[in-house]
């Protein structure tokens, strides 16, 4: 029989007895080389003896089965409300007051005081960047402030627009005298701080008594995120969109969904630091029931996002996949008290099993894998 006849049918013995006696003559070509007595080791070789007790895996059977096969790649993530921002003052004068760590605020609440007074928070997208009163031009600045005015319940000058008129200040003045503040008519970038939305207090950078301009405070928002890495040839898998399945410590699970996933530069990139570390993937995840994580937060959990799916596939765990000599793979398909080498095409591989294809496979065929 040809050594490259692969499909006709021999026992598993023959076979496994074949590949040990190429070993065994391999061996006895080494050895002549160093002036050894080869003359044993070839007779032994072609010996009808049993062979010595292999030191390799020990084999079994499995069937081929016909799955839907996902790859994916697990990694640890942190449960918590996402990314830090910083905020930083934009008010002269002395911090008067601070808030906690974990304090939640919302439009019109209070973030910190200046001089007994206090900046409060309003929605949009679009920091203040000037001093509004009468007589400046027009702006989305002016809507932004309208808007936050209304839902506070401080209207009177109409639908919000980009106009400053008499009602806008008289409605300023009105939400000033409701804070207590000086009632002018007129608002300064440094007097609200805007957000796009409720705001988590995530740490305290200021102290009471300090100076209100530099950072103050860190904020998150108020929804648990997850945040991972991942490195940065993954982005493929990391699209915003992509759902993804997380592993909470306490044994539940949710699913995701990717909001955001951003490069970050290596840890000590442009302070002198040895720059050995690689560039990674920041990804942020919205639980899609976020009732799932209960009271947890900042802790950690295992994120797994699939990079691939195959469905209605032929599939064989990983260890039934031979390499040929020549090139390229196969299987050992067990045939009437016998085997043969068919040659596959590997496909997908995830969870220990790995995608195949190839003439004459079936579901329900049997293969020699590693046990």
């Amino acid at each position: 029989m040809s050594e490259h006849e692969t499909d006709e049918a021999v026992g598993p013995a023959a076979i496994r007895r074949r590949k040990r006696l190429r070993w065994t003559i391999g061996a006895a070509v080494a050895l002549t080389v160093v002036g050894i007595g080869t003359s044993v080791v070839l007779s032994n070789a072609f010996a009808d003896a049993p062979p010595p007790p292999s030191a390799g895996p020990e084999t079994a059977t499995v069937q081929i089965t016909e799955q839907d096969l996902a790859e994916s790649e697990s990694v640890t993530g942190d449960l918590g409300y996402g990314p830090q921002s910083p905020l930083s003052g934009r008010k002269e004068g002395t911090l008067t007051r601070l808030p906690a760590v974990g304090d939640v605020v919302e439009r019109g609440g209070l973030l910190y005081e200046v001089g007994a007074e206090p900046v409060p928070l309003f929605y949009g997208d679009l920091p203040l960047y000037r001093p509004l009163e009468s007589g400046v031009d027009d702006g989305a600045d002016f809507e932004l402030v309208e808007k936050n005015l209304v839902e506070l319940g401080f209207g009177g000058f109409g639908e919000p627009d980009e106009h400053f008129t008499w009602a806008t200040a008289r409605a300023l003045r009105q939400w000033q005298e409701s804070l207590g503040l000086p009632e002018t008519g007129e608002i300064a970038p440094g007097d609200v701080v805007v957000r796009s939305g409720p705001v988590r207090i995530a740490d305290v950078t200021a102290q009471l008594g300090g100076p209100a301009a530099g950072e103050l405070m860190r904020l998150t928002g108020t929804g648990r995120l997850v945040t991972a890495e991942l490195d940065l040839d993954r982005q493929n898998i990391a699209k915003p969109g992509a759902e993804v399945t997380v592993e909470l410590p306490d044994g539940g699970t949710s699913k995701g969904k990717v909001t955001k996933a951003t490069p970050k530069a290596p840890e000590g990139e442009g302070d002198g630091a040895p720059g050995d570390q690689e560039a990674k993937l920041e990804v942020v995840i919205e639980l899609t029931d976020d009732k799932a994580a209960g009271d947890l937060a900042s802790v950690p959990v295992t994120v797994t996002f699939t990079s691939g799916t195959r469905q209605g596939v032929l599939t064989v765990p990983i260890g039934a996949l031979l390499a040929l000599r020549e090139g390229g793979h196969a299987v050992e398909v067990v045939e009437g008290g016998g085997t043969r080498l068919v040659k596959v095409e590997p496909g997908l591989f995830a969870e220990g099993q790995v995608e195949i294809s190839g003439e004459g496979l079936a579901e329900g065929m049997t293969v020699v894998t590693t046990s």
